[in-house]
């Protein structure tokens, strides 16, 4: 009965407090309010908590002692001290330095977590129980905390005690393997995508939640992992082979089940042309001057095309390779097909869609100067998603938070730092 008592209790404290915050987030950001924990570093984690951070949650970044995050250092390029990898993912963020293997550091980490409403981290499995943090323990004195827990592997079963990386992760949940060309050697991907789908992921089960808390005032713990999110991103693949049995092969750039549909080379450049049905096809080929091709019989229709993907893809290469990626996106203005140019990087940020996008934003660093970042990809007409706060400097608010929201004194402040617990 006292059990029940005190989760109704937490349950109408609560409810009253997301009233409060809805109507004040109504006309600014939409997590204005919210409090989260931040114990993660390198990717997976920190583009989680970015993304919540640009939706106006207050997010608090716990670093280790002297050394903070781990991206902090990967570089060149740096931007005065700090490296663009982790100025890419930390914005909207305050930095603390906290050791957490001592007693008085535990005890900070449990006092901010009585406050917060979401907290966030990627230790192995296990090390956060060993520190007396883990989700039983917290829960025990926030029974609202959201606890989001993102791993290699899972908190459990026979790779759970192993470290985990985005490369190791797509290796052995297929993504690896089906990337590349044809006839290659299998490639890892441009970018990080297994951890940054699995940073997806867990955003949108903390915000998933966020909203069960509301009508049950109670937080729950949310098991996150690189290896499940890189299986479930498998789509059409894993469907493919669990009900058909096929097995998934390296396309290059082409589509397994759509010709065409790849990259081609031009005369200055590559440009990837989609022709995903019959009239798409036809009006393709009608705008390279090669009509006949939409007519022959081995071309008739999807399946035919995939059937005899090779010639016509070599016809239609010899074709595209005349001329330059300006000419052909001049011939293909206004076409009903996709297409587009493989864009450098300097491309990339020139493109007028991309500026009318508005995806790059500056923001001021205390000590770094202006820097460009790029914004977030999602427009709310009601709401805030934007670039507050540049990312911090290593432990740049400790003092801040240990004073204004712990109610320290600056006398024990100074205290933790002679003894190694803050810096």
């Amino acid at each position: 009965m006292l059990r029940l008592l005190r989760a109704d209790f937490f349950q109408r404290k609560f409810l009253r407090k997301a009233k409060t915050a809805f109507k004040y987030s109504s006309s600014t950001d939409a997590l204005s309010g919210v409090k989260v924990l931040d114990l993660t570093r390198v990717l997976a984690g920190p583009y989680c908590t970015q993304i919540l951070g640009d939706l106006g949650a207050d997010i608090l970044k716990v670093e280790r002692l002297k050394v903070g995050d781990d991206t902090r250092s990967w570089g060149p390029p740096f931007v005065g001290n700090t490296s663009c990898y982790f100025i890419s993912i930390n914005r909207n963020k305050k930095s603390i330095c906290i050791d957490l293997k001592s007693n008085n550091g535990r005890k900070i980490i449990q006092d901010l977590a009585l406050q917060s409403d979401v907290l966030v981290e990627n230790y192995l499995p296990g090390k956060m129980e060993e520190y007396g943090l883990g989700y039983e323990d917290l829960q025990k004195i926030n029974p609202q905390l959201i606890y989001c827990s993102i791993t290699g592997y899972g908190s459990s079963g026979p790779y759970a005690s192993r470290p985990g990386y985005d490369v190791i992760a797509s290796s052995m949940g297929g993504l690896i393997y089906v990337t590349g060309p044809e006839d290659g050697a299998p490639c890892k991907t441009g970018v990080a995508l297994t951890d940054l789908a699995t940073g997806l992921y867990a955003h949108g089960a903390i915000m998933a939640a966020l909203f069960q808390r509301q009508k049950t005032g109670c937080g729950q713990r949310i098991s996150a992992n690189l290896l499940s999110t890189q299986v479930a991103c498998l789509v059409n693949l894993g469907s493919n082979y669990l009900m058909a049995g096929q097995e998934a092969k390296r396309w290059g750039t082409a589509h397994e089940s759509i010709v065409p549909y790849q990259a081609f080379a031009t005369s200055d450049g590559y440009i990837t042309i989609g022709g995903t049905n019959d009239r798409q096809f036809r009006e393709l080929c009608s705008r390279i001057n090669r009509s006949h091709l939409s007519s022959d019989p081995k071309y008739l229709t999807n399946a035919l095309r995939v059937e005899h993907r090779r010639e016509l893809v070599e016809e239609l290469g010899k074709t595209l390779s005349t001329k330059t990626n300006a000419e052909w996106l001049e011939s293909f203005r206004g076409a009903h097909f996709s297409y587009g140019p493989i864009n450098s990087l300097s491309e990339v940020f020139a493109d007028p869609q991309v500026q009318h996008n508005d995806m790059v934003q500056e923001v001021d660093h205390p000590s770094a100067g202006t820097l460009k970042l790029v914004g977030p990809p999602v427009k709310f007409s009601g709401t805030g998603n934007r670039i507050r706060l540049p990312p911090p400097e290593l432990g740049q608010h400790t003092e801040s938070i240990l004073q204004e929201r712990l109610g320290y004194s600056l006398a024990h402040i100074q205290q933790l730092r002679d003894s190694g617990v803050v810096n």
